[in-house]
């Protein structure tokens, strides 16, 4: 005795996306096509610019206000120039992929320490502040301080312009290879205690 199933779900999508359209012309796919293509990019690049604020970073996340009070009150945050550098300025890629890639990467590891309250209060944020300064710190020694250099133009050119310490300091920079963070650490952000 047969019985006659019917096909799942899957199955049944499957067809229909292999099956030639009675219904719609090829011109009126292509066009719901570039629409929902459209749309995608659009709205991909509107939520990265909303979740790349310094009020998105310093509000959403709980535990990211007491690093966006510091860094309101460091010259990344406000200087007399006027210029001041976002969070995602410094702590995101600028390119793309790879912006999505991190942006997607850190808002899942976010969410999770966020929702496990691990950093939910004053005193065990000031307890994991040492791990994720670390943390942040072997990311700009990977990328060799690449985000820093988005602004901070740094050539033998630029070294010869300075004078004084800045200038003897950056010398050794060159010589020894180091990169921006293995001097500047706690420059928009305090440094932690240890």
């Amino acid at each position: 005795m047969a019985t006659n199933k019917p096909p799942g779900l899957l199955r049944r999508l499957w067809r229909a996306l292999m099956s030639p359209s009675a219904r719609w012309s090829v011109f009126a796919l292509l066009a719901v096509g570039v629409g929902v293509g459209l749309a995608g990019t659009v709205g991909t690049q509107v939520m990265v610019h909303a979740t790349g604020t310094n009020e998105f970073c310093g509000g959403a996340c709980h535990s990211m206000q007491w690093v966006a009070a510091e860094h309101k009150r460091s010259t990344h945050g406000a200087n007399r120039f006027g210029v001041g550098a976002t969070c995602s300025d410094c702590h995101i890629p600028h390119g793309y992929p790879e912006k999505l890639w991190y942006k997607a990467q850190a808002g899942v590891k976010d969410v999770i320490a966020e929702s496990r309250g691990v950093i939910a209060t004053e005193e065990l944020f000031k307890k994991e502040r040492k791990r994720m300064a670390e943390h942040v710190w072997a990311e700009y020694r990977a990328n060799d301080s690449a985000n820093c250099r988005v602004c901070h133009v740094f050539t033998p050119e630029a070294l010869a312009l300075q004078k004084g310490g800045p200038r003897k300091d950056h010398q050794s920079r060159f010589a020894e290879k180091k990169t921006c963070i293995d001097c500047h650490k706690g420059v928009a952000h305090e440094e932690p205690a240890e």
